[in-house]
């Protein structure tokens, strides 16, 4: 066999050897070899060959891990002479199938907004046990590493950012389904330096879909679960090599369930991929990637605690009977194709991967809309038993119990009502969507250079383009003849350049366009002598938003048509790191960062619905972050501790809701500027071989995240209504600051323990089990209760005289979630016959059957004293906190076959 790719000289002292399959006894190619504490790291050749050279004696631990294989651990003594390994055999990974599992713990939904989405998606390449605690075992409690949401990861497909320009955060769904393609990962966890991109806090990750980098030949899986779909079918081809240059790789899924676990919550999604690499020279390939994602599921929403105690943990309003059908009010689709094209040049010293990307689509989802009818909302507060109790001429506990009897009779949607609402020709209640249809275009490009063993530089430029067009579309007039597009409250017209009767499919009550560009560039240095290593990174960002209004509406008739004004933001930022090995064994890193980063889509424009309006003085974002590490790699124990402190600054955040304000009642965008928010604390994952069969393992993570300012509240609303019932004629009121500075926020559970053991048999079985403890979450908070205008009565305009400091302290008291224990099971089996691989994976989440939340918020309706105070003298309030209840005990099969 030649070896001749790599050709150091005689004088030169390396480590070598081959990485094989044990069970084929084939090369395992795109291995990687790490010296554990070290920067530098090299890739195994087609044969399985590595060499890499080393320089400083002593005692040191070689980590050699590939894609599906588990990783081994080599502990080697380097004394100044080479050091030949021989054959190193890795064990099929049978516990890589978790990711299949995983998928359906970050597909779940538990809240209508996706900026709630948890980070797990990114997390499923680590092979840090801390972060695979995280996903596989803390994310079906909605855990946040860091208390940190998606926004703060950067997901790239083939190099290229994937991270949505609305709200800045990745749309796992474009990419859901495919699991065999986009198992290829490399993973940068928190401000560690990544190859691909100046990244984000929470970590970077890119999925090389490539069919170079992708196992040749078919596989196909079979799954069952209970979870978000409850049957799943997936085939994956890829071509071997041949000497003309040319790969190709297929794959496809389809995922289903008339009803998860949570009821009323259909699934219905497809999934495909095709890719073709050409390989043009030793240097230079090319490759094409199609990606296309349907996926269409049923919503689900948060309760309170008194439709909880009338129902369970798996209640949903959003669905009702039509002819014996399940029919969901809320679904949501999403269909977003994505097309790339890259051109990689790979030598020794130097890479480039240069990009174009195009992707397009919509993102629609359904909902109920009535007009001067009764509200279709089946926990609406007047259909409640405590609407009666908490009225203010005395309790009614006749039409309580009615209420109940109601309620509990038929606590669903009654569509079969809607339908005989609608039997005149003008409708009282229809289905609509609100659409989003994307197009955006993206051009990128990475490079990276070795200028010799101790320095290299990492540098790429990226443009992305945005044209999102935004309407609402009727999907069904439930039998009437057709609607008319006038706003009920005030009586106005949301188009007047069009008739106001509307008929199925056509848009109505808004539609706009939001432009974005931005551009980023980036470089980075990183430096290795001896037992240092760091790193120095630069970013530059130039984005530009702006509206684009289609409707000339009635209440806003001079800044809803047209365009609005261009919002620029350049931002800088700019990170470090330097780590330095103690020994071969143990290192410690310290890394730190301050970013400013432009403010989303999604909050900079106050009501982009219906108005040009932009945040007043709208800011950039500013991130501060810092993390110590201390590393120990022993032959038989392996672990990480970490300290962090994160500030977020500058953050604003606009929100909608009805609110019974001090200042008066009105539908309100709340537009919350100055906003702080603290991130601090320890994380501790560890791992100790209690045999070559036996593992055992333990994590902590304690965190302590907060409000750390007290940001400025205000509100808008239209002035189009009657004058005596408007709050002012300005369509605004600076509510001033908001009592937050201290209160925790809602990122979920700010401590998680855990304690694991696995069995991994050398005939290829494995068990275990995970005890965990989830707690100290809580709910978010209302904003406009803690400003000043809570404590006015709106009746007099005066002070409500008991609404003292402590009264108030004392009704809006932030209460923790209940703390709870999860189990969590997994095992596998696998066999090789005949050069045919299968397996099986299985896995019951929660096996107690323990009931938890996850999480909720205030509801904001009652934003003055009195109204809020009356409203809990019960005990059970009629806008009481609402929360997202977590999967009871959970099963995941998966069986999959693959030559």
């Amino acid at each position: 066999m030649q070896l001749s790719q790599i050709n150091y000289g005689q004088e030169m002292h390396m480590v070598s050897g081959y990485v094989l399959s044990a069970h084929s006894m084939t090369p395992i190619n795109e291995g990687i070899i790490l010296l554990e504490g070290g920067h530098t790291s090299v890739k195994t050749d087609q044969f399985g060959y590595f060499e890499m050279q080393m320089s400083d004696s002593g005692n040191f631990i070689l980590s050699v891990s590939a894609s599906a294989y588990v990783s081994k651990r080599i502990p080697i003594f380097y004394n100044g002479s080479s050091i030949g390994l021989g054959n190193i055999l890795l064990e099929k990974d049978i516990e890589f199938d978790k990711t299949d599992n995983l998928v359906t713990l970050t597909d779940t939904e538990f809240s209508e907004e996706e900026s709630s989405m948890v980070t797990a998606g990114l997390l499923q390449a680590t092979k840090d046990v801390f972060l695979k605690r995280a996903a596989f075992d803390f994310g079906q409690a909605f855990f946040r590493v860091r208390g940190y949401d998606s926004r703060n990861g950067i997901v790239m497909i083939n190099g290229i950012p994937m991270n949505k320009l609305f709200d800045d955060r990745p749309q796992w769904n474009n990419w859901g389904g495919l699991n065999d393609i986009t198992r290829n990962q490399q993973f940068s966890n928190g401000l560690n330096p990544s190859d691909y991109t100046f990244g984000g806090i929470l970590g970077n990750t890119n999925i090389d879909t490539r069919p170079s980098g992708l196992r040749p030949g078919f596989r196909f899986s079979a799954s069952a679960s209970n979870r978000t779909y409850t049957g799943r079918v997936m085939g994956t081809y890829t071509s071997p090599k041949n000497g003309n240059g040319w790969s190709y790789s297929i794959s496809g899924s389809r995922r289903w369930a008339k009803e998860g676990y949570i009821h009323g919550t259909l699934y219905d999604a497809y999934s495909l991929y095709g890719a073709i690499e050409y390989k043009m020279d030793a240097k230079n390939s090319l490759a094409a990637t199609a990606i296309l994602a349907s996926n269409r599921r049923g919503r689900s929403s948060a309760i309170t605690e008194e439709v909880y105690q009338l129902t369970n943990n798996r209640y949903n309003p959003y669905w009702g009977y039509q002819n014996g059908e399940i029919r969901n009010s809320r679904e949501r689709k999403i269909v977003e194709p994505i097309l790339m094209l890259n051109h990689y040049l790979e030598s020794d010293n130097f890479s480039l991967n240069t990009g174009i990307s195009y992707q397009s689509g919509s993102h629609a989802k359904s909902r109920l809309g009535y007009y001067n009818a009764p509200n279709p909302d089946p926990v609406y507060y007047r259909y409640l038993p405590s609407y009666y109790i908490n009225s203010s001429i005395g309790a009614n506990f006749i039409g309580a119990e009615m209420a109940k009897r109601g309620f509990l009779n038929d606590p669903q949607i009654k569509w079969g009502s809607l339908y005989t609402a609608n039997s005149s020709e003008k409708a009282a209640y229809v289905l609509y969507d609100d659409v989003v249809e994307d197009q955006q275009l993206t051009i990128n490009s990475i490079g990276n250079i070795n200028f010799s063993n101790h320095l290299k530089m990492d540098f790429g430029f990226t443009f992305r383009q945005l044209k999102s067009d935004n309407y609402a579309k009727i999907n069904d007039l439930l039998g009437a003849a057709f609607h008319e597009d006038v706003d009920p409250f005030s009586n106005t017209a949301n188009n007047l350049d069009e008739p106001s009767e509307r008929f199925d499919g056509d848009i109505f009550n808004y539609h706009y366009e939001l432009a974005a560009n931005q551009w980023k560039a980036f470089v980075q240095l990183g430096y290795t002598y001896k037992k240092w290593n760091g790193f120095v990174a630069v970013n530059q960002i130039g984005t530009d938003y702006r509206r684009i209004g289609f409707f000339r509406n009635g209440r806003y008739l001079d800044n809803s048509l047209g365009e609005s004004e261009t919002k620029d933001f350049s931002d800088f930022g700019l990170k470090g790191g330097l780590s330095h090995q103690i020994t071969g064994r143990h290192w410690v890193k310290v890394n730190a960062a301050l970013i400013d980063r432009p403010a989303v889509i999604q909050n900079t424009f106050i009501n982009p619905r219906e108005n040009n309006e932009i945040v007043p003085d709208l800011q950039s974002e500013t991130v501060s972050s810092l993390d110590v590490n201390y590393f120990l790699r022993l032959p038989k124990l392996i672990g990480r501790f970490t300290g962090f402190y994160t500030r977020f600054q500058n953050i604003t955040d606009v929100n909608y809701f009805y609110v019974d304000a001090g200042v008066g009642s009105e539908f309100v965008q709340e537009v919350i500027t100055d906003l702080d928010k603290l991130h601090m604390g320890i994380e501790m994952g560890l791992e100790y071989e209690l045999s070559s069969m036996v593992k055992l393992s333990a994590v902590a993570a304690i965190g302590k995240y907060l409000y750390a300012s007290y940001p400025n509240v205000s509100v808008n609303f239209d002035t189009a209504g009657a004058e005596e019932d408007l709050i002012n004629l300005d369509g605004n009121v600076d509510l001033g600051i908001a009592n937050v500075k201290d209160h925790k926020l809602a990122q979920g559970p700010q401590k998680a323990f855990a304690l694991g053991i696995e069995y991994r048999d050398p005939k290829y079985w494995w068990v275990g089990a995970t005890a965990n403890y989830l707690a100290n979450n809580h709910a978010g908070i209302s904003m406009i209760t803690r400003t000043r205008s809570f404590y006015i009565d709106p009746d007099t305009g005066q002070r409500f005289p008991d609404a003292t400091e402590g009264n108030v302290a004392r009704l809006l008291k932030q209460k923790p979630l209940e703390d709870f224990y999860l189990l969590n099971l997994v095992g596998g089996k696998s066999w090789l016959k005949n050069g045919k691989y299968i397996s099986v994976f299985a896995s019951i989440n929660n096996v107690f059957d323990t009931v938890f939340r996850t999480g909720g918020y205030e509801q904001s309706r009652n934003g003055n004293y009195g109204q809020l105070r009356q409203d809990n003298l019960s005990g059970t309030p009629s806008f009481a906190p609402k929360y997202w209840y977590g999967y009871g005990r959970t099963y995941f099969l998966n069986l999959a076959y693959s030559f």
